[in-house]
């Protein structure tokens, strides 16, 4: 069966559950104090642009990509579903933010995620995204772990 994934608001109730879900795998592996979770109201801001994956119409995953000034984009609210992770799904969501933010001109773009969350980690590796130091407006915490990945095209002579 195919997945689709397409740019949809955020206040859908297929993408408020799949928020809800997101939020309990996170707060049971960090505690809420470390958290940075966005609401779906948050989400359907102007500087929000969320894709969603969906399999037979019903929503499986989803990403978000945050537009912050100079242009950085910030990966947000990354989530499949567990029944359908491992299947390269949050791999074509993470390249549809990345070709979004190529259009559109980023020079970059960064995330903050759950030091702990393995899948996470191991996606964003593999996508070419590489450890550094807290960024943006995120502090330093024992549970965080932060990526960077330039998008800026490189000209050979």
């Amino acid at each position: 069966m195919s997945v689709a994934i397409a740019v949809e608001t955020p206040l859908s109730d297929d993408v408020r559950r799949l928020v809800a879900a997101l939020n309990e795998v996170t707060l049971k592996l960090t505690p809420r104090e470390f958290t940075h979770h966005l609401t779906v109201e948050q989400m359907a801001g102007p500087e929000m642009t969320v894709f969603v994956a969906r399999q037979n119409g019903q929503a499986i995953a989803m990403g978000s990509l945050r537009r912050h000034p100079g242009q950085v984009g910030e990966i947000k609210r990354m989530y499949t579903m567990p029944e359908y992770q491992g299947q390269g799904i949050g791999k074509r969501i993470l390249a549809e933010i990345e070709a979004l933010s190529r259009r559109e001109g980023l020079t970059s773009l960064a995330l903050e995620t759950g030091n702990n969350f393995e899948a996470a980690l191991q996606l964003y590796r593999r996508a070419g995204f590489e450890s550094c130091g807290p960024l943006l407006d995120y502090p330093a915490t024992p549970f965080t772990a932060f990526f960077r990945k330039s998008l800026s095209i490189s000209v050979s002579a």
